[in-house]
């Protein structure tokens, strides 16, 4: 299966690069780009509660929780819901922080279960079947700069508004794995952790979302 989905990535190359150029980059690559993430000090502060270090990390992780939150939801007002829930979840979890550790892979794990649990909802289920995806922005424009061609700018704004309509085409747990994997660069051992599931069964549904994505792309990318 793990052979499956390089193949699919071989023959659409784009499928991801498209989606993560856009963005930056993986959050993880993002993450160490970014120099200016709370130091330990302010880590601790989130762990004891202290008011002024969770507005500074909440500040660091918004953008973060916001964005993924859309992402695996396809809704900007569901997305918005979702990062206040993950913030009061924060608060109330804060003790188990650890201020030795990257924070980052934690609040992921929160948006995802925030996320997941929003799924089993009925409310999440009829909202789904009133958005239009062809109308929903789902973020990261790219925008042009001065270092950058502005026709090769709109070009990845609108290969990336074709991937993100693609992957909310994804049944939400073929969605979930691509985005944990490609989006925050998890490794399929720490998915398995998150969702409950081996290792082995993680690795078969991403190399089966890679071949669907692949599938729901096939009319946009030259061959």
């Amino acid at each position: 299966m793990k052979q499956t989905g390089t193949m699919v990535s071989n023959q659409y190359p784009d499928t991801k690069t498209a989606y993560l150029r856009t963005r930056g980059g993986s959050l993880e690559d993002r993450s160490q780009q970014k120099t200016d993430g709370p130091d330990r000090s302010t880590l601790t502060g989130v762990r004891d509660g202290d008011p002024q270090a969770l507005s500074v990390f909440f500040e660091y992780c918004f953008d973060r929780v916001y964005s993924l939150a859309l992402r695996l939801t396809g809704d900007r007002t569901t997305a918005e819901d979702v990062t206040q829930d993950v913030f009061v979840k924060i608060m109330q979890a804060a003790d188990r922080l650890d201020p030795d550790r990257d924070p980052l892979p934690w609040v992921t794990v929160i948006t995802y279960n925030v996320c997941r649990d929003r799924w089993r909802s009925r409310d999440h289920k009829v909202a789904q079947e009133s958005v239009s995806i062809d109308d929903e922005q789902t973020g990261g424009r790219m925008v042009a700069t001065p270092e950058s061609d502005p026709e090769v700018a709109v070009l990845d704004a609108e290969k990336s508004r074709v991937v993100d309509a693609a992957l909310l085409r994804l049944p939400e747990d073929f969605r979930a794995v691509v985005l944990l994997r490609d989006y925050c660069g998890m490794r399929h051992a720490r998915i398995a952790e998150m969702t409950g599931d081996s290792e082995a069964a993680i690795r078969k549904r991403y190399s089966r979302a890679l071949a669907q994505l692949a599938e729901e792309l096939k009319g946009f990318w030259n061959e």
